[in-house]
């Protein structure tokens, strides 16, 4: 559907599909703007359940479900990347989607990703695309990333180190792609300096904004720590956000995007991966930034301006809360965590996102801080996650 010429203003009604944290959070600032808002997802203890209007259990690609979302909703947005691609391109047929439906598909598969990277001229490390109809030449090369140390991912559908394997010989790697037995994007280990991302808004009239350049340390694939701005020098952070500009435009897009990227080298930057969305390196700006990506995303998805997105403090820091806090000494007995440790702490804010059943490994809140430093936020974020 063609982009409204006007914006689209509260009591209007806001479609979401998605119900999980980062949901939760867009709702929660599009309903204190005053929208409606509608969420679906098949899960009834949804985290954004409890903020929406109106929950709506059902698959996302549910009929009657998607023409209610037309007939009803302004606009619809999505908080994760793996929305079918059938139900958005449905509902784009009668109402505005943003991001738009080719955006979130061109990041579903990491195969067509670094195939729109390489073709407008953006940096990825080396790869090779390891589909079912892998050619010798294909092959071979594959083997050779193998041997110097690779990381086989699925094309699809992979998340915080889901479907992922890192190999180190050509046998890991048949072993890799056989257990997956899809397509895959194979990619060299690389000797990184650091991790950074940034996260951008843009809207439908080409208007962008971007927060500071963040840091982040990943540990078996999950992101474990966020820091803000990131200690880089201020030519490279100009780059990077000029870097993830270029993606935005280049993908027509509308809403909050964040581009995940590698320093290696002499101060070069390579492109990771996209996310069309908001993201969990950019959690921080709920408590550390004038506008956070989560009212950026109502803004940005409704033609409404773009907010400032100044850092309030000089650092801030962000630690996920996984589920394996709950477990104490390798137990199977769920221990709940000493929430005051970190709620003493007048820099820091808890937020948990309302998930029940914690198992290792998953998402169950953050806790961010700001401070004098950078640095300095770091230590008090590890500081006070290792006394809960």
């Amino acid at each position: 559907m063609t982009m409204p010429a006007e914006p689209i203003v509260p009591p209007a009604t806001v479609g979401m599909l998605g119900g999980g944290q980062l949901g939760k959070y867009a709702l929660i600032a599009a309903n204190a703007m005053g929208y409606r808002t509608i969420v679906v997802d098949p899960d009834p203890a949804a985290p954004a359940r409890v903020v929406a209007d109106e929950h709506v259990v059902a698959a996302y690609d549910d009929s009657p479900t998607l023409s209610r979302l037309a007939r009803e909703c302004s606009v619809v947005t999505t908080e994760f990347e793996n929305a079918p691609a059938d139900a958005l391109e449905h509902l784009a047929a009668s109402v505005l989607v943003a991001p738009p439906p080719h955006a979130v598909a061109v990041a579903q598969n990491r195969i067509v990703e670094k195939t729109f990277l390489v073709d407008h001229g953006i940096a990825v490390g080396p790869y090779v695309a390891a589909g079912a109809d892998l050619d010798d030449a294909q092959l071979r090369r594959a083997r050779e990333l193998a041997e110097s140390g690779a990381v086989v991912k699925t094309a699809q559908f992979g998340y915080d180190g889901k479907g992922q394997r890192r190999v180190s010989t050509a046998a890991e790697l048949d072993a890799a792609l056989a257990e997956f037995d899809s397509d895959c994007i194979v990619e060299a280990l690389l000797d990184l300096r650091t991790e950074v991302s940034v996260v951008v808004a843009r809207t439908v009239g080409g208007a962008v904004e971007s927060w500071p350049v963040t840091e982040n340390v990943h540990v078996e694939g999950i992101l474990d720590l966020s820091v803000a701005p990131a200690r880089i020098t201020d030519g490279l952070a100009a780059r990077a956000i000029e870097v993830a500009t270029t993606v935005a435009t280049e993908l027509d897009y509308v809403g909050v995007l964040a581009v995940e990227m590698f320093v290696v080298g002499d101060d070069e930057l390579l492109v990771n991966e996209i996310a069309p969305r908001p993201h969990n390196s950019g959690h921080w700006t709920l408590d550390a930034s004038v506008t956070s990506q989560f009212e950026q995303q109502i803004r940005a998805v409704c033609g409404v301006g773009l907010g400032d997105t100044a850092m309030t403090a000089p650092g801030a820091a962000m630690v996920n809360l996984l589920g394996d806090l709950w477990f104490r000494n390798d137990s199977s007995e769920l221990v709940e965590p000493n929430w005051a440790a970190a709620l003493a702490e007048p820099t820091a804010t808890l937020h948990l996102y309302g998930k029940h059943n914690p198992r290792r490994g998953r998402k169950m809140g953050h806790l961010t801080v700001t401070a004098a430093t950078p640095d300095a936020a770091e230590t008090l974020a590890r500081t006070l996650r290792s006394r809960l």
